[in-house]
């Protein structure tokens, strides 16, 4: 059985699960298209995933695809989360706000939430993929059993390995060039920072289970060079951006119809794990930051989305988490169905 088949899909396109930018109604339009429609639940609980499903299922029954980080758990350092909150100070002072008394953990990790997956296998999404990691063996297996296809990101062949030993059955080929947060399972350990194209190959002759391409993916002409690459399908997530489905705010599509397209850059700063963004406000601070002073995923994005609401209260727009790829220039303002329409006539 292809990979379309097993995911129940007309086209080897797949929407990526961008959490903060993707909805139900995009990822329903996606399916609805032929493509894998995908929501990021990450930054919600499992309540909030329920309902997200059910929206989606309220305008869709073809194949869903929902997305979980299973990062480590952050270890807490109270005097280098007090030098941070203390570096943005200024910034969040210039807005007439004060920053965060202390950091939470904002985003629970899957790795322990047994409520999420309970919620996966009550309603059976055709497909949960990882990032950052992999879960137990048990939640793994518990996930299989109630009939659902599991995907992992890799960034490099050991992760491709190991996500193949966990048992999942497709791997998504992470590209240094694509948008968003890296998918390493180690933020502090040497990055190759491999392309598409070489990392897809890689994987392609390494691996017994299918490779989807992602990163710097944004027409069909890209989609059809993954294709040939050996990949048995394409992710693309800066495409849907501009899209109206799309839940960016009106500063992020302006900056990405802005020469800011031109330049994307990698930061741990907004969130504490490394992810490419276009180049703004926020990166610009974090310019000669080193690694080690910034606290762990995700307690440096409770700061990094508090300096962004109180600069959006003040007009501000330049201190989002506007994750994009290095395809940004080429993103395109169709509705999501439309798009996937245009990209399979420009595949042919």
């Amino acid at each position: 059985m292809t990979l379309l088949e097993t995911l129940a899909i007309d086209l080897p396109i797949i929407q990526a699960p961008m959490a903060g930018v993707s909805s139900p109604a995009m990822a329903a339009a996606v399916s609805n298209a032929g493509a894998l429609g995908s929501i990021g639940v990450g930054a919600t609980d499992a309540n909030g995933a329920q309902k997200m499903i059910a929206e989606v299922r309220a305008r869709t029954s073809r194949s869903l695809h929902v997305n979980v980080f299973c990062h480590q758990p952050p270890k807490a350092d109270a005097a280098l989360e007090a030098a941070w909150l203390a570096r943005l100070r200024p910034h969040f002072e210039k807005f007439g706000a004060q920053p965060p008394e202390r950091l939470r953990e904002i985003y629970r990790t899957f790795l322990d939430d047994d409520a999420m997956l309970a919620a996966f296998v009550a309603a059976q999404p055709r497909v949960v993929s990882f990032h950052f990691g992999l879960p137990s063996a048990e939640r793994i297996r518990a996930l299989r059993e109630a009939g659902i296809v599991l995907i992992a990101s890799a960034t490099n062949a050991a992760e491709g390995r190991a996500a193949v030993s966990a048992g999942v059955q497709a791997v998504v080929a992470q590209g240094y060039e694509a948008g968003g947060h890296r998918g390493v399972s180690d933020p502090d350990a040497h990055d190759d920072r491999l392309g598409t194209i070489a990392l897809t190959r890689l994987l392609v002759r390494e691996l017994d289970i299918p490779v989807i391409a992602a990163g710097g993916i944004m027409d069909g002409a890209g989609i059809s060079a993954a294709l040939r690459l050996g990949a048995a399908a394409a992710m693309l997530g800066t495409a849907f951006i501009a899209c109206p489905e799309s839940e960016a705010d009106a500063g992020f599509r302006a900056a990405l119809a802005s020469n800011a397209a031109h330049h994307t850059t990698i930061t741990r700063a907004i969130s504490g794990r490394p992810a490419r963004c276009l180049a703004n406000a926020f990166t610009a601070l974090s310019a000669g930051v080193a690694d080690r002073d910034v606290p762990a995923y995700p307690l440096a994005y409770d700061a990094g989305k508090a300096l962004n609401a109180a600069a959006k209260a003040a007009g501000e727009t330049r201190f989002g988490a506007q994750w994009a790829g290095q395809g940004a220039p080429l993103a395109r303002a169709l509705p999501a169905a439309d798009l996937i329409a245009t990209l399979a006539r420009e595949m042919r």
